[in-house]
């Protein structure tokens, strides 16, 4: 009795088929992890560099405002004054800077907070407690929910101290 090699082999190539496409099911899982890592790594660096723009923004009012140097600092501005369209002191300039930058930072980065201070150590603080100890330095301190998970712990920072 002869086997009929047609008969015998029937449905394996169905088998391989399904393999096949199990694997190719998971190298595209895979395929979508990576993506995923990397548009969160992309919009990390985007956070990070708005927040370079940020600090470099109000070093440079700050800068451009040299007699109210210590109207900047660990002071949270009011905005209470227009001071674009208005003629303001040196304080009420700082005051407007401080309220309009504290703003955008809240605007372009996602629960974003500052401070500009004195600090001797600036790599130390949350957004809840600056950590802004006087003496040393001025210091431009931001944070932000990198991971959009509301633990203040976790937040990014960002600081960079710089000479008036």
């Amino acid at each position: 009795m002869s086997l009929n090699p047609a008969r015998t082999s029937q449905g394996f190539t169905l088998l391989e088929v399904l393999i096949a496409a199990l694997v190719l099911g998971v190298g595209l899982l895979g395929l979508a992890g990576l993506q995923t890592l990397g548009l969160r790594g992309s919009l990390s660096a985007v956070q990070r560099s708005v927040a370079t723009q940020l600090a470099a923004e109000i070093i440079d009012r700050i800068r451009a405002n040299p007699g109210a140097l210590g109207n900047y600092d660990n002071q949270a501005g009011t905005g209470s004054i227009d001071c674009l369209w208005n003629l303001c002191s040196d304080a009420q300039t700082a005051d407007y800077d401080l309220s309009q930058w504290a703003a955008e930072v809240k605007k372009r980065l996602p629960d974003g907070t500052g401070v500009v201070c004195t600090d001797g150590s600036p790599d130390d603080g949350t957004p809840t407690s600056s950590g802004c100890g006087g003496g040393g330095t001025y210091t431009v301190k931001i944070w932000w929910d990198d991971d959009r998970s509301g633990d203040a712990e976790q937040y990014q920072r960002f600081s960079t101290s710089f000479s008036p």
